[in-house]
């Protein structure tokens, strides 16, 4: 009688510790969706001498079919990367940051020179003309989405 249990039950062992063929293995991230959202033309000002605070634009291109927002961006480089908005009030310059920037659908936020801007704090070293940063960008779903900017005295050409 002992027999008639034994087998059922290592059977049973042996199948509940198989992986099943649609599980992730301990410490992977669920799958993505390829991302619509993409950083094009992307640059540092290099400045003439080194500065704790430097500048990054670009453009970032929605190509999904609803429209997205950026929450965050950070970078390895630096120790803090905020979005910004230079605008002219009452005759003069302001800054002030973004907590949010929208993108609609099949639209673009363009980053440039006295409009809005990324603010780049604290880089870990002094940064090289054609260098390329690494940056990501948060969205308010959860996603990341990389990116990269190159290190440039003046914007790239179209």
């Amino acid at each position: 009688m002992r027999t008639q249990w034994i087998l059922p039950f290592w059977l049973s062992l042996a199948v509940a510790a198989m992986p099943l063929a649609t599980s992730a293995h301990p410490g992977d991230k669920p799958a993505q969706a390829p991302a619509c959202l993409v950083v094009e033309d992307g640059w540092i000002r290099l400045p003439p001498t080194p500065r704790p605070m430097l500048a990054g634009f670009g453009r970032i291109a929605n190509r999904c079919k609803e429209g997205q927002a950026v929450v965050a961006v950070r970078s390895p480089r630096f120790g803090e990367v905020s979005l910004h908005e230079t605008r002219m009030v009452d005759g003069v310059s302001r800054m002030r940051e973004l907590e949010r920037l929208p993108v609609p659908a099949g639209g673009q936020a363009v980053l440039q020179p006295g409009g809005l801007h990324l603010m780049l704090m604290e880089p870990d070293a002094v940064l090289a003309e054609g260098e390329r940063v690494p940056l990501v960008l948060v969205l308010d779903d959860g996603r990341e989405i990389g990116a990269e900017l190159v290190v440039a005295k003046a914007a790239p050409s179209p």
